[in-house]
């Protein structure tokens, strides 16, 4: 399997699933996942992983982090562990009463990484379902909630402009763009495009005095991201479907489509 690192922070691709409640990404990282979304995320039950520092539960044979853990987590080389699934919980004593069926459903969840039946559990209050190979890469994410998904979007977009458009000042202090969310709205009305699997690339900015603009193709369900990036090259010298539009003066986005 080719690996294109570098690539990864610049181009993001997602497929939006609503029936099932999940999005396939790439592009995404669990720093940036859990950054934007660390007021909603509870402790983790880890499915798959090689993290050395978590907790055991006796009863799922699962190790866990708890939410005031969370950190040390986030700071660590996911991407290095390769598979990467967790699901988040409320409270360990509910963990203790999971059903041997639930166990089971867990364990294939982690290991084929995709569900048997809808992964939101009563006992455990969960709102996400994090499955990753190679994270950034590859990641199946179920959201209780999609509206937690265009919550993180909105800030990870803006985000990665904000790393890769680094500014000096007349002093030479390199200085990072802040940009304000995306707001929901404004990423709905890319739903459309979502739901057939599109990619937006963030190094392929054009940008004027007066405003940015982010192109965004339609590339199809992929689950395969070797072949989502050879799509991508393929269609990079194409008219976009959409893009992505920051106003500089007034600091709003706007969609602009075909």
């Amino acid at each position: 399997m080719k690996r294109r690192n570098h690539a990864i922070r610049d181009l993001i691709y997602i497929h939006l699933n609503e029936q099932d409640q999940y999005v396939m990404t790439y592009g995404i990282e669990f720093a940036e996942f859990a950054q934007t979304l660390s007021d909603s995320i509870n402790n983790l039950l880890l499915l798959k992983h090689r993290y050395e520092h978590g907790d055991f539960n006796s009863h799922t044979m699962f190790d866990y982090v708890s939410r005031d853990k969370l950190g040390r987590l986030v700071e660590d080389d996911v991407y290095g562990y390769g598979d990467f699934c967790w699901i988040d919980f409320e409270e360990e004593e509910a963990v203790n009463e999971l059903p041997g069926q639930t166990i089971a459903e867990l364990l294939y969840l982690g290991h084929v990484k995709e569900h048997l039946k809808p992964p939101f559990y009563n006992y455990l209050s969960n709102r996400y379902v994090y499955l990753a190979h190679d994270d950034g890469w590859f990641n199946r994410t179920y959201y209780r909630d999609l509206n937690d998904f265009y919550r993180m979007l909105g800030e990870v977009i803006p985000g990665k402009m904000g790393q890769m458009k680094v500014e000096k000042t007349l002093l030479g202090i390199k200085k990072k763009k802040t940009y304000p969310p995306i707001t929901r709205d404004v990423l709905l009305s890319l739903k459309p495009l979502m739901k057939e699997g599109a990619v937006l690339s963030i190094k392929d900015i054009e940008q004027n005095r007066v405003r940015i603009e982010i192109p965004i193709w339609i590339i199809g369900d992929l689950a395969n991201m070797d072949d989502m990036y050879d799509e991508y090259e393929a269609i990079v010298k194409e008219p976009c479907e959409a893009k992505i539009v920051f106003d500089k003066k007034t600091r709003e986005w706007k969609i602009y489509s075909r």
